[in-house]
C-alpha cells in the first residue's frame, strides 16, 4: 500500500481495519474512477451508475449508524474520502453530500419516521439527496438567506432560490433550509414536489464530473410532518457543514498525493538535456517540499479524526484542517503541473483536473477567507466577519 509520498510511515498509524478500509476504496478508485474520469471531466459527466457500487462499499452515510449505513469512524470516512478525490473531487463530493450533508441532516435532526422513510434508501444508493443551504445571495453569509416558509393551516408554501446545490437535479430528496416566523427551519422536500425545479449550471471550469444546480422554490407546498423537528436556528445546518468540512481535510491531500505521484512518475520518465526531470535538483527540490506538506496534511486530517472518534474535536480545529489543507493541496497541484510542461494541461494527467477542482474544494463549506476569521476570533477573541 505504500506510495512514495509516505515518507514518515504514515499507513503505520492506522489500524489493520482502517488499512483494509483504505485498499478497497484505493482499488474501487483505480479500477472504476481513474480509467475513466478523464472522458467524465471533458464530457461533464456525473456517473450515476458508479452509485450502487459505492453503496455496496458502504460509502453513502459512512459514518453513521443503524438505518442500512455502514457505522464507520471518523478516521476511516477521512480515509476514504482521500482515496475518492485521489480519482476526483467531484466523486469525493458526491459522497459528502449525500452521507455528511444530507443523511447527516435527517440523522441528526430528523423525525424517525424521516429517517426511516429516507436513511436505508439513501444508504443503498436507491434515493440521491441534496442539501439546499446557499442561495444566489447568501453565500458565506446564510444568515441573510431569502427563502421563507410560511404556514397554511397545518400545511408549509416555500419560497424562494438556491445556489450551487450538488446533486440537485438527479436528486430524490433535497433538505431545503429557509427563515420562518420562528426562525430558521430544515425541511425534508421530496424533488418531485409541485413547485421545485433544479437546473445545473453550466458550463464550468471545475468539478465538471460532478453536478451543481440553481433551484427554484415556487409555492411549493409540503406537511407539517416535513419540518425536522430537531434543527431550530443556523445551528442545525452548521452541524452538518462540519461533518462536511471534516471531509474536505482529508479530500484534498488525496488530490495533492494524486497530482504528486503522476510528477513523480512523469519526472522520472521524461528526458531533458539527455537526462529525467526527476534527476535535476530544481525538480527534486519541488518534489521534496509537496511530499512534506502533504506527510504534514496527512497528520493533521488523522489527529483531527482521532479527536473526531473521541468526541473531542472543536469547530476551530476543523476550520484549521480545511484552511491548510486546501490550500496546500491547490498549491501543490498547480506545481505538478509545471513539472509536467504543457503536457500538463492536457486531461492525460491529473494534476491540472485536480487544481481546478480545488478552486470550489477551497471555496464552498467556507472560504478560506471565512475559515481564517473563525482562526482569528479564536486566538483573539474578537469576532470581525462585519
Amino acid at each position: 500500500m505504500s506510495l512514495d509520498y509516505d515518507l514518515i510511515s504514515f499507513e503505520s498509524l492506522l489500524t489493520e481495519e482502517e488499512r483494509l478500509l483504505q485498499k478497497n476504496v484505493r482499488s474501487f478508485v483505480d479500477t472504476a474512477i481513474k480509467p475513466n474520469i478523464a472522458g467524465w471531466y471533458e464530457d461533464a459527466v456525473f456517473p450515476l451508475e458508479i452509485v450502487p457500487e459505492m453503496a455496496k462499499l458502504g460509502l453513502l452515510g459512512m459514518h453513521l449508524k443503524g438505518y442500512g449505513c455502514a457505522g464507520r469512524s471518523a478516521v476511516e470516512y477521512g480515509l476514504a474520502g482521500a482515496e475518492l478525490e485521489a480519482g476526483d473531487s467531484g466523486l469525493r463530493t458526491f459522497v459528502s453530500v449525500q452521507g455528511s450533508l444530507a443523511m447527516s441532516a435527517i440523522y441528526k435532526h430528523g423525525s424517525e419516521e424521516q429517517k426511516n422513510e429516507w436513511l436505508p434508501q439513501m444508504a443503498a444508493g436507491e434515493a440521491i439527496g441534496c442539501f439546499g443551504l446557499t442561495e444566489p445571495t447568501a453565500g458565506s453569509d446564510p444568515s441573510s438567506m431569502k427563502t421563507f416558509a410560511r404556514r397554511d393551516g397545518d400545511d408549509w408554501i416555500l419560497n424562494g432560490a438556491k445556489r450551487w446545490i450538488g446533486l440537485a437535479s438527479v436528486a430524490k430528496v433535497a433538505v431545503i433550509w429557509a427563515q420562518t416566523d420562528d426562525g430558521v427551519r430544515g425541511f425534508v422536500v421530496p424533488t418531485d414536489t409541485a413547485g421545485f425545479k433544479a437546473t445545473p449550471i453550466e458550463p464550468k471550469l471545475s468539478m465538471r464530473a460532478s453536478i451543481q444546480c440553481d433551484i427554484e422554490l415556487t409555492d411549493v407546498r409540503l406537511p407539517a410532518n416535513a419540518v425536522l423537528p430537531h434543527a431550530k436556528g443556523l445551528r442545525g445546518p452548521f452541524e452538518c457543514l462540519n461533518e462536511a468540512r471534516y471531509g474536505i481535510i482529508w479530500g484534498s491531500m488525496g488530490a495533492a498525493r494524486d497530482a504528486w505521484q503522476t510528477a513523480v512518475d512523469y519526472s522520472k520518465e521524461r528526458l531533458q538535456f539527455d537526462k529525467p526531470l526527476a534527476g535535476y535538483q530544481l525538480t527534486q527540490e519541488k518534489l521534496v517540499n509537496m511530499a512534506l506538506e502533504i506527510n504534514k496534511g496527512f497528520l493533521l486530517a488523522l489527529h483531527l479524526g482521532r479527536l473526531k472518534d473521541a468526541g473531542q474535536l472543536q469547530p476551530h480545529q476543523i476550520s484549521v484542517g480545511k484552511l491548510n489543507n486546501c490550500r496546500e493541496a491547490i498549491e501543490i497541484a498547480r506545481e505538478c503541473r509545471s513539472i509536467l510542461g504543457g503536457n500538463g494541461i492536457t486531461l492525460d494527467y491529473s494534476p491540472l483536473r485536480h487544481a481546478n477542482n480545488l478552486e470550489s474544494v477551497r471555496t464552498y463549506e467556507g472560504t478560506d477567507e471565512v475559515h481564517t476569521l473563525v482562526l482569528g476570533n479564536k486566538i483573539t477573541g474578537i469576532p470581525a466577519f462585519r
